[in-house]
């Protein structure tokens, strides 16, 4: 695993759950509103051995009761499950951040009964998706796939779009409303600038009240909406 950070206390990242957050390294996607710059691009820096890792886990057993592995994006790691499953023998629940183009990866970890939490990232509708996110719009069936497993409730999950003025509008938002129609949980999340962020062009954040605004229109698509700033 190439673990380029680690959060050691996080009270975010697991709904509910005091939470070891670890950021990997590598992104297949392009956002320019990302604001992991140096993880995505996988920018040199020093890494934390897997040993290093399961050695903090385990002297925080009393403390913590989750990991979150995000990046970048995790599904790139070749070890990925490997890691997850020692992670579960030590005795933690776990989540993973991901940006669903890998779903063979998210199918395995599923039904190897590895993963506790899984939040995705859904970047726009799928007409705009490509724009978006920098990928192929034959690399959206992946996301569409990814979308379908969670879909069966097999694990607590969350969809999440990460909302701009210049990217999204309302009726993006009923666009994708409608293709995620019934899931169990979607977020509406702040954007908010970064000097780390991918690319220096300057994006607008909707206010709290307006996507207060939002979130009534969609109301009736899913089974929780939240705002998180």
């Amino acid at each position: 695993m190439q673990i380029k950070g680690l959060e050691k206390t996080s009270l975010l990242d697991y709904p509910e759950h005091i939470a070891v957050t670890i950021f990997t390294g590598g992104c297949n996607m392009r956002c320019p509103f990302c604001h992991n710059r140096d993880l995505v691009l996988n920018s040199p820096s020093d890494l934390i051995s897997t040993d290093q890792l399961f050695d903090y886990l385990i002297t925080r057993k009393l403390t913590h009761e989750a990991v979150c592995i995000t990046g970048g994006e995790p599904t790139l790691q070749e070890d990925l499950l490997d890691f997850m499953k020692e992670i579960n023998q030590i005795g933690y629940k776990v989540k993973l951040d991901t940006n669903g183009l890998k779903p063979k990866i998210l199918e395995r970890a599923l039904e190897q009964n590895l993963l506790d939490y899984v939040a995705m990232d859904i970047k726009n509708t799928k007409i705009k998706y490509a724009n978006t996110a920098g990928i192929t719009t034959q690399q959206l069936y992946n996301i569409e796939e990814s979308v379908h497993l969670l879909m069966e409730d097999t694990v607590p999950y969350e969809f999440r779009t990460t909302t701009m003025k210049e990217l999204h509008c309302l009726e993006d938002f009923i666009l994708i409303g409608n293709w995620l129609k019934g899931s169990k949980k979607y977020i509406l999340q702040q954007y908010k600038s970064s000097p780390f962020q991918l690319s220096p062009q300057i994006f607008t954040s909707y206010s709290l009240q307006e996507l207060e605004e939002i979130k009534t229109e969609i109301v009736p698509f899913f089974g929780i909406i939240d705002i998180r700033a």
